[in-house]
């Protein structure tokens, strides 16, 4: 992304504003999916809402400039209000993730969509040779996909706070989960060791990830 900012401004300022857009619509799927259970914590603090400065985390946000993963703002939720406190905090954790990957679905095939239109021009604008407004466009919307896919495959992770470590709980015995929440504490910890010990196999991951998908939407 920072180097995108050197040579393609535009298309930065296309894949900046997709990147704010995905994190916010990331929590704002959590927060409606947390309210339509029974929940109204993130209503009540205002969470239901497009409005970015509600959701965004500085830090994250600039580590996915930087390194190329990150957080938002979580969003509180309450299980014990949940109508079905087991479904509800599985769907309220995976649906971040739904909508992240739906829109790098979507995005990846307009993508396809604009090299279908305009092969050469695109592909002259990926390779940093000029280009095209077509060209431009899909080398937007392919880095937007690739933040949505990488916030969505982060977020799988089994790590407290993230969103994979609740998915897995909502899954495990309930005798286990007053052990589980009280580990929402050290999420400190969970980060330091992501930025540290965790941060190149993760990393490998989220690589594996990223050539998976585009080689399996685009060829």
């Amino acid at each position: 992304m920072i180097d995108l900012l050197q040579t393609h401004p535009m298309a930065f300022f296309l894949a900046f504003s997709a990147l704010v857009f995905s994190l916010v619509l990331h929590e704002l799927g959590h927060a409606y999916a947390a309210y339509a259970f029974g929940d109204d914590t993130a209503k009540r603090q205002g969470r239901l809402t497009l409005n970015p400065l509600a959701h965004l985390d500085p830090i994250g946000t600039l580590l996915l400039l930087l390194v190329g993963f990150g957080w938002a703002r979580p969003v509180p939720i309450y299980p014990p209000h949940f109508r079905n406190y087991r479904l509800g905090l599985f769907v309220v954790s995976i649906a971040g993730i739904v909508v992240n990957l739906g829109l790098a679905v979507f995005l990846a095939l307009l993508v396809k969509l604009l090299y279908a239109l305009d092969p050469e021009g695109v592909v002259q604008t990926f390779r940093g040779l000029g280009g095209s407004t077509y060209g431009l466009l899909a080398l937007g919307f392919y880095l937007t996909a690739s933040i949505n896919l990488v916030l969505a495959a982060f977020n799988l992770l089994p790590i407290p706070p993230l969103d994979g470590s609740k998915i897995l709980q909502s899954l495990l015995p309930l005798s286990w989960h007053p052990f589980l929440w009280r580990l929402e504490q050290y999420a400190w910890l969970s980060f330091l060791l992501i930025l540290t010990v965790l941060r190149e196999p993760i990393q490998a991951v989220l690589s594996w990830t990223r050539s998976a998908f585009f080689q399996l939407i685009l060829g």
